[in-house]
């Protein structure tokens, strides 16, 4: 009998298992697919570790989170600097005065406001959707350049009938800096994400290839509290209906080339080209290796036969969630976390946050 029975063995299992273990409990890890680590895993692939389910750039401002990960793996420092391919046009990401001087032929920032000031005024009164939204905070240039078209892909819906929460804000800097996150704390695993993962499942029972919704009265027995970071909706068996998201296909490449795009990450935002951007591994890792692997994303609708991955956390599906979340408070020795369980959108800081607070609160009972 375990103290624990963890469902996933991504990020947020993981760290919920570590400080158990840590705390003297047992912990049963259960993971449907055939590795760990969840969205995180990383796989060696002609010495090149591969993000096999797209970018996972670690970064945070706390440095609580940060000395927290650096126990279990040595950080690289590697800075995010993704560029735009728009028609065959390459701009700087996050909006900066590299991508102004590109986009109007401009040098300062007195000009850059003034041509957004000009443009953001088009939008009269409360935004009503996320075309509004987006041009009233980057004015019309850089939306239907840098926005629109990588968005519509993103979400399978036009700008205008997505709610405008989505963007609440898009970072614009007046200054040449291509620096995309403004977290003091960057970087990504030296040896992957999934060593650092192994290292932080240390002193659990492991079962791959096992889905706990199959059988989940006879794993239930095998411990005296669940945690589940699936779907919340399946472990009650769509009872309500199912919570939407966006799903996302992966084409991996190996190229007999030492260096394909210059860069980690392009983002393709013309409406036209079917994927959203194209990762090229070994510049997270400055490899040095004489060939290269690269991956293009794909927006997809998701069904319950595919990996979700974004949340769809319109007003409609909130209201699902919150109904889920009823359900979840009155069921006895169940924990629910993580992107899935808790039905919002994290970055890997976010994970360990909130694992970190669950497992304090479990420790303290």
């Amino acid at each position: 009998m375990f103290d624990y029975l963890i469902v996933g063995a991504g990020l947020y299992g993981a760290v919920f298992a570590h400080e158990m273990v840590k705390a003297g409990k047992t912990c049963l890890v259960l993971e449907r697919r055939n590795h760990i680590g969840g969205n995180c895993y990383t796989r060696d692939w002609s010495g090149i570790q591969v993000h096999q389910y797209g970018a996972h750039i670690f970064r945070t401002s706390s440095k609580e989170i940060w000395e927290y990960v650096r126990q279990f793996t040595e950080f690289n420092h590697f800075i995010n600097s993704p560029i735009a391919n728009y028609h065959g046009q390459i701009y700087n990401m996050p909006f900066n005065m590299n991508t102004f001087s590109k986009m109007w032929n401009i040098s300062t920032p007195a000009q850059a406001r003034e041509i957004i000031s000009r443009q953001r005024a088009e939008i009269i009164g409360a935004p009503q959707n996320l075309e509004e939204q987006a041009i009233s905070l980057v004015g019309q240039d850089v939306y239907n350049i840098l926005v629109k078209g990588y968005t519509e892909k993103q979400w399978g819906r036009p700008c205008s009938e997505l709610p405008a929460s989505i963007i609440r804000r898009l970072p614009v800097r007046f200054t040449y800096d291509n620096n995309y996150f403004n977290d003091p704390y960057q970087g990504i695993p030296i040896e992957g994400y999934t060593q650092m993962i192994e290292k932080m499942l240390s002193g659990c029972e492991i079962r791959l290839n096992t889905d706990f919704t199959r059988s989940p009265e006879q794993y239930r027995k095998l411990a005296g509290k669940l945690l589940y970071t699936g779907t919340i909706d399946s472990y009650f068996h769509y009872c309500y209906g199912p919570l939407e998201y966006r799903s996302l296909r992966f084409e991996h490449e190996e190229l007999d080339t030492d260096n394909y795009q210059g860069v980690a990450v392009v983002n393709y935002t013309d409406r036209e080209t079917p994927y959203t951007r194209v990762i090229e591994h070994k510049h997270f890792a400055f490899g040095t290796q004489p060939t290269t692997v690269i991956s293009r994303e794909y927006p997809l609708e998701w069904n319950r036969d595919i990996e979700p991955y974004y949340p769809i956390n319109d007003e409609k599906n909130q209201a699902r969630y919150e109904q889920y979340a009823q359900l979840a408070v009155r069921e006895k020795h169940v924990l629910f976390g993580g992107r899935l369980g808790e039905y919002r959108y994290y970055d890997m800081q976010d994970t360990i946050r909130s694992a970190l607070s669950l497992a304090r609160e479990e420790s303290a009972r």
